[in-house]
């Protein structure tokens, strides 16, 4: 897929375990498991959002699109 997920890199930047983000987004950590290792088919702006909120960044750090021959 080229939508590739950062979210790993911001948790490691902020030092922050899956379950802690989890519990501080609101969302199981088995969903933020299927988000962050890139199998979620969508994601809600409003976890979007807080995801930004709690990790303190913009939705382009926790995204980005490889295309074809990236």
């Amino acid at each position: 897929m080229p939508v590739v997920v950062d979210i790993d890199v911001m948790m490691a930047r902020r030092k922050m375990s899956v379950g802690e983000l989890a519990e501080r987004i609101g969302i199981t950590p088995t969903n933020l498991a299927v988000l962050k290792n890139g199998r979620a088919k969508a994601v809600r702006f409003t976890t979007l959002d807080a995801l930004c909120e709690v990790l303190e960044c913009q939705p382009g750090d926790l995204l980005r699109w490889e295309g074809p021959g990236a």
